[in-house]
């Protein structure tokens, strides 16, 4: 009797290889945040959440993201750590949104290869120092109702502005009323300082301060003094009130 032979069969694969391939699928959908769209060019991961009615910043943003379009939303604050997870992203679109607060470490992680940050079109009135002076990136910040004082003019010193856009960065409010609504770069560039008018304001407040208390401590010795003088008048007066003593009499001669 010869040997039993085999029952055809389909060639052998890898085990569960459809599955395997199934749960890929499904792990590179679940990457890319809902109403989203992650498309791949050479290896390179967009991320396109424009105009999504976004109120936050989406939480599951792929981490080998190298651009994210977030542009046109409803956001209104940037939390602490919000891109924390996406280091090799290269380009960060913030702009026409509602962003009028961002958390100090709102970029952090993003220090050493963001490339440009978009922030033009939202309602920022103060530049959020701390969460953008470590940035290597250029910044656009036009658009935004800023109010011109010292603190802008020193948190500008350490950004690197878009020069495509930093000429539409207009003060909407001023220190100085006549540069409302002037460009900002325009006066820095010309040589205003916002920071010298901190110090007029500053020195003249410590003048008024000074003089005031200089004013009470004065008001104090005039009163001190006229206290004194008015005890002094009553005691003489109480002193005069006194009945006199009567002349003490010499030794008696001899009768006549």
């Amino acid at each position: 009797m010869g040997p039993v032979g085999k029952s055809p069969s389909s060639p052998p694969g890898p085990a569960g290889g459809p599955c395997l391939l199934l749960l890929f699928c499904l792990r590179l959908g679940a990457s890319c945040p809902q109403s989203c769209q992650c498309p791949e060019h050479a290896g390179a991961v967009a991320v396109h959440c424009s105009a999504r009615g976004l109120q936050q910043v989406p939480g599951d943003i792929p981490a080998d993201a190298v651009l994210l379009k977030l542009d046109a939303n409803k956001i209104a604050h940037v939390p602490n750590g919000a891109f924390q997870h996406l280091h090799q992203l290269r380009e960060l679109d913030l702009s026409q949104n509602s962003i009028e607060t961002i958390g100090p470490a709102a970029f952090s992680g993003l220090a050493g290869g963001l490339r440009l940050l978009d922030l033009s079109h939202n309602r920022l009135r103060r530049i959020p120092r701390d969460a953008l002076g470590t940035l290597s990136a250029k910044v656009r910040l036009s658009h935004n109702p800023l109010h011109c004082e010292c603190a802008l003019q020193e948190a500008l010193w350490e950004l690197k502005l878009d020069p495509e856009s930093a000429a539409e960065i207009a003060c909407h409010t001023a220190v100085r009323e006549e540069f409302v609504g002037k460009p900002l770069i325009q006066a820095l560039d010309s040589g205003v300082s916002f920071c010298s008018t901190q110090r007029r304001t500053t020195d003249v407040a410590m003048l008024v301060t000074m003089f005031g208390w200089f004013a009470m401590v004065i008001a104090y010795v005039v009163y001190y003094v006229r206290q004194n003088q008015e005890e002094a008048r009553k005691h003489l007066e109480h002193l005069k009130s006194l009945p006199s003593a009567p002349a003490s009499r010499g030794p008696a001669g001899p009768a006549p």
